[in-house]
């Protein structure tokens, strides 16, 4: 399906409507690095928006109205009205319009006119990888073992050693 990108600057919504934030996530991606859609829907914006290359589209399924996500400075390989399916292209990060340091795409969610955390479309295992880590349980007595439930025979005992 691709890589996943690092996030350079996370979701801050502002305190009021008109206030300072940050609407969106920024995702790190290099110049025409393939935009994949998060999920499936309908494609309702692909074009210019102030110089930039926006694409946005109607997740289906997600109630009214529905959850609508925003890609941008994206060179989008899809068209207003056409359905994609989660994990297909859109198009390809822009080597300029972008307001990171570096490049990067900026990826928007709404519902209707209120900004939402696009992070939360993501299942938690993909938000924090990693290893699965057991950590030993201090004070706590080995299970017992034996042929009768309850029963301890003494199989499976463990010598401890005395410390003398």
């Amino acid at each position: 399906m691709g890589v996943r990108p690092p996030v350079l600057r996370g979701w801050e919504p502002p305190a009021s409507v008109y206030g300072p934030g940050h609407r969106g996530v920024d995702l790190g991606a290099s110049a025409g690095a393939p935009v994949r859609a998060v999920a499936a829907g309908r494609v309702l914006f692909a074009g210019r928006v102030a110089g930039r290359g926006v694409v946005s589209v109607a997740l289906t399924g997600t109630g009214e109205p529905p959850l609508r996500t925003t890609y941008e400075p994206v060179r989008a390989s899809v068209a207003a009205g056409e359905e994609v399916t989660a994990g297909q292209v859109v198009g390809t990060v822009e080597a300029t319009g972008s307001h990171c340091a570096a490049t990067c795409v900026h990826w928007g969610l709404l519902r209707g006119d209120t900004y939402l955390n696009p992070l939360s479309l993501l299942p938690p295992w993909l938000l924090h990888p990693g290893p699965s880590r057991l950590l030993p349980v201090l004070g706590v007595p080995p299970p017992r073992t034996g042929t009768t439930a309850g029963a301890d025979t003494g199989a499976g005992s463990r010598s401890m050693p005395s410390g003398r």
